[in-house]
């Protein structure tokens, strides 16, 4: 992923706007509706996870989440990595991506196969292939480890 091309800029918190570090954006709050800075914060995508890998000016803004204020910083959205069933699993494959009904609970491949960035039936691309499943799936799936990336709308 060419980072200089992804980059986006938003706001995130002072206290934790530090490069290198990731968060998952949850959308927006009702606090958030009659804010004039919203547009930038919000036009992130709800559920992904990013990465900080920028900071711009320092100044501080206000908002009614962050006591500390918010500031610019420069973002990109990192990718899924997740269990892939291996027969779909090409890289450069457009998927609808389908959570496994499982109830392996206690399963240690079990974030893998239900990654909290995706929706059931969500377009992605497969990026890469990045190999075996940690162990084989208690439900007897045959899946393999697979970096994804949401498809353009």
């Amino acid at each position: 992923m060419n980072e200089e091309v992804n980059k986006i800029i938003t706001l995130c918190g002072k206290d934790w706007a530090k490069i290198g570090v990731e968060f998952i954006f949850l959308g927006g709050k009702q606090e958030c509706e009659n804010c004039k800075i919203k547009k930038t914060c919000l036009k992130l995508k709800e559920g992904a996870k990013y990465k900080i890998v920028g900071l711009r000016d320092g100044a501080v803004q206000e908002c009614p989440l962050h006591d500390e204020g918010v500031v610019a910083v420069e973002v990109v959205e990192l990718p899924i990595i997740a269990l892939v069933d291996s027969k779909i699993a090409v890289e450069g494959a457009k998927i609808h991506y389908e959570q496994r009904k499982c109830d392996v609970y206690d399963c240690s491949m079990y974030s893998l196969c239900h990654p909290i960035e995706l929706n059931n039936g969500e377009t992605v691309i497969v990026e890469k292939v990045i190999g075996d499943a940690p162990e084989q799936c208690r439900k007897g799936h045959s899946v393999i480890v697979a970096e994804l990336r949401r498809a353009e709308e």
